[in-house]
Parts: C-alpha cells; structure tokens; sequence
C-alpha cells in the first residue's frame, strides 16, 4: 500500500493534472504543485534538519470566479494527504458565538484518521472476506450442539450418545463443504437469509453547542457510545448482501483504532492542508470598530494555528508546525496589507490570480474535462436530444460574458452560468416535447435570446 501522506507527483505532473480541470492560472497552479513537492523533498530529510524545514505558506488574491477554490477542489482529490477547506468567516473570536478557529485542526485530524482508517481496511480485505464467508456458511450449517444426558452417564447408557457425536462432525463438516461450493459457484447470492447485525448509533447531534465545548461534546459521545453495550438486530438480506455486512464488520475488528489514531495525528502534522478561504472577510480596513474587532479578533486566533502551536483533539494533542495552509481571498473591499502584520508575513509566497479574458471564456466552455457545455450536452441527452453548439455561439457567449463583468461586478467563470441557463432556458423547458431532437445553438439564436439584457444595461445589472 503507498503510504498517506507523501505525494510523489512532479510539479510539471501536478500542473498536467489540474490542467485538465482548470483554465490559465499558471503561476497559482505553479506555486501550490512547489508547495506540494516541497513537502515530499521535507519527509525525505533526516534528523534535525526535517523539523526546521516549515511549509511555505501561500496566499491567493483574485476576484470571485477566477479558479482559487476550484484549485482547492482538485488538489483535495490530488494529494494522498489530510486535506480540508474552511472559510474563515465560519470563525469568530473566543468568547463570542461561533465556531472556534482550532476546529479546523480538529476537522483536519478527523479527514486523517478516515483516510488511514481507509487504508488499512483496504490491506485487511482479503482476510475480512474469508471471515465473513465462514459467517455465512455458519448461517446455512449451524455447528451441532453438544447435548449432554447426566443420568445416561451415571447408568452407563452413552454408547448411543458417543456414536452420535461422533457421526453430527462428519455431517456438519460434508453440508458446509457441499454450501461453500454452492457459494462460490454464486448460485446462493439471491437467497434470503436472517442474520444478527451490529445496530449503528445515531449521534446525539446538537447535545453540545457553542465553540469551547465542540471538542467537550465528541469526546462525551464517544465516551457514552463506549460504555453502552452494543446492540444486536436481526435483518433479512440476500446472501450479497451479507456478504458485505459481514466483510465490513470483520475488517472493523481487524484493524487497531489506537494504531490508526496515532498514524493519522502524525500524518496530519507533517502532511495535512488547509485551504483557508476568504480570508479578506476577516481584514480590517483602516481603523477597527464594531463587528470589526471580532474580525481582527479571527485573524489574531488563526495566527498561532499557523504559525504553529498545539491543539487537542481527540485522537491526542496535535502540532500545526507543519501543516500547509493556502488562502484565498478576492480582496475587493480590502489589500493583502489590511491582515494584521503578523499573519501577512506567515503567508511568503503571494498568488495574483488573473482577470479572465474572452479567449479563457472560450477555453472555459470547451476545454475542461467537466466544461459546461459538455455537462449541458450529458444532461440534454438524457431527453433524447443532440445539442450542438456552433464555434461563433461560443464565441459569443464569451464575449458577452466579458462585458457584463465589465459593465457590472466581476463575477469571473461564474458568469457563463447564468449566460448559458438564459440561453437555454427555452430548450430546457420544451425538451421532453419536442420532435426535432438535434438542436443546434449558433450566435443568432444566442443574441436573440440575450438581447434585452444586453441593450438594456439596468435590466441586465438586475438579471445577471
């Protein structure tokens, strides 16, 4: 099995990747794949050179809609580490109500212990599926039970009793091998059969609220789902069916929860991301007032997180000393330089994400293995219809796009959304009745359907 943790792409392979998914940002893309092999090279050192060396933090300012959370997105499937993305408006200062910044720590371990519990699931799955398997034939051939007559001992009447005992293993043992081979010819997987299962607990959701008793209240819920002795039902399922309860329950006690916690606490310090987003929600322009100095306040809490400090969670105190952290921020209302001067310098390595232009539009709508217009083709098609876009409709749509961000606010990629489902709108509505089913979108049908709102400026500041 590859160990968690450690990415062993090349940044050009980083690039390639997120290329298929996310148009331009070259330098963004470049910044977070440097961050990324920086920390395979960091594992590879030794002794007391590998606790000096501390991630590069990186802070990514672009409008809305240019790509920032989408980056997060995919390096999250990317990376064989401990990833999560918060935003840090979630977050108040302690002592007001809200979240409390170190639960991002306490998310993040969480995000490790499922990913190492994962993994060694995975390693124990050939041996959980014998068990299960033997669960099974358990199920179809009961082991006899030993019946014992006190008084056919004390008056020597046993021999019949020892002749029978001696017979039922034969039995027991020729039915199991006659239904393992039934099984494993798969004529039994749609049988029914009753079996006993573990009854999983609902948790007590809301027993505990308020910032400084979130960690309090899981470690009560697991102490109480600990103590309570577990609880059996029976089901009716098909053989597949028990086949999977079983495996799963057999891999479960399989594999060591204390093991796994401790690995998942030393992969998310030395391994774990954090992508923090808006982060310019919480700077303060100019003097603090108000609701003001509980945004200040945020940034003063994220502040030991990043630069590193302790957290307890429940699998065990955690150190941030190492963690990655990227932030985004579209930085509109304030500057980069509005953070509070400690928590700037803990982001070096600073992003600008571009301004999209017509031609990305274009490469937008087309190129990406997940493009619009392929995700409204894919879903078209399920009515039957072929929806065929002409190359001057795309290169309408992108142009169009260009200038209401222009007129209006700058909302990047996110416009074409709202441009498409205008353009299509009619073709959504009438396509389970229509006969003719190619439709095809060219520029003339596009400007007839965006005319009023590209004349009429105020109409499409209040539409799009």
């Amino acid at each position: 099995m590859e160990q968690i943790g450690v990415n062993e792409q090349t940044p050009r392979e980083i690039v390639e990747e997120l290329n298929r998914y996310i148009v331009g940002q070259d330098e963004a893309k470049r910044s977070v794949a440097i961050a990324l092999r920086n920390r395979w090279r960091s594992r590879q050192l030794t002794g007391a050179m590998k606790e000096e060396v501390i991630p590069k933090n990186i802070l990514m300012i672009g409008s809305t809609g240019v790509g920032k959370t989408e980056i997060a997105r995919r390096l999250a499937r990317l990376v064989k580490a401990p990833f999560i993305k918060v935003e840090a408006t979630k977050f108040t200062e302690v002592g007001y109500v809200g979240r409390d910044v170190e639960s991002i720590i306490r998310d993040l371990t969480e995000a490790a212990v499922r990913m190492v519990r994962q993994q060694r699931l995975d390693e124990v799955q050939d041996k959980a599926k014998e068990q299960a398997e033997e669960r099974i034939l358990d199920v179809f051939v009961p082991e006899p039970k030993k019946s014992q007559n006190p008084l056919g001992r004390l008056f020597g009447g046993d021999d019949d009793e020892e002749k029978k005992t001696e017979e039922e293993p034969k039995k027991y043992q020729a039915g199991r091998e006659w239904v393992r081979k039934r099984l494993e010819k798969g004529e039994l997987e749609n049988e029914l059969i009753e079996i006993d299962v573990e009854e999983t607990r609902r948790p007590m959701v809301g027993m505990f609220s308020g910032s400084s008793l979130e960690g309090m209240g899981d470690n009560l819920q697991d102490m109480i789902g600990n103590i309570m002795p577990k609880r059996h039902k029976k089901r009716k399922v098909t053989v597949a069916q028990a086949r999977k309860i079983f495996t799963q329950e057999e891999a479960g006690k399989l594999i060591d929860m204390e093991a796994v916690a401790e690995e998942a606490v030393k992969v998310t310090e030395y391994s774990g991301i954090v992508f923090l987003d808006e982060i310019d929600k919480v700077a303060v322009k100019g003097n603090s007032s108000g609701a003001d100095v509980s945004r200040e306040g945020v940034q003063r809490d994220i502040l030991p997180i990043v630069e590193g400090s302790q957290v307890s969670t429940k699998y065990g105190p955690v150190r941030t000393d190492h963690i990655l952290f990227i932030a985004a921020g579209a930085f509109h209302m304030a500057k980069p330089s509005d953070l509070i001067p400690e928590l700037q310098g803990r982001f070096p390595i600073r992003v600008e994400l571009k301004s999209l232009r017509k031609e990305d539009f274009e490469r937008i709508l087309t190129e990406p293995k997940n493009a619009l217009i392929k995700q409204y083709e894919a879903m078209l098609a399920t009515e039957g219809l072929t929806l065929t876009f002409k190359p001057d409709a795309i290169s309408r749509i992108a142009e169009l796009a260009c200038e209401v961000n222009e007129q209006a606010e700058d909302i990047g990629a996110r416009r074409l959304h709202t441009l498409l489902e205008k353009v299509l709108e009619d073709v959504s509505f009438n396509a389970p009745e229509l006969t003719d089913k190619n439709v095809v979108i060219d520029a003339d049908y596009v400007n007839k359907r965006l005319s009023d709102i590209v004349v009429n400026r105020d109409l499409s500041q209040f539409i799009l």
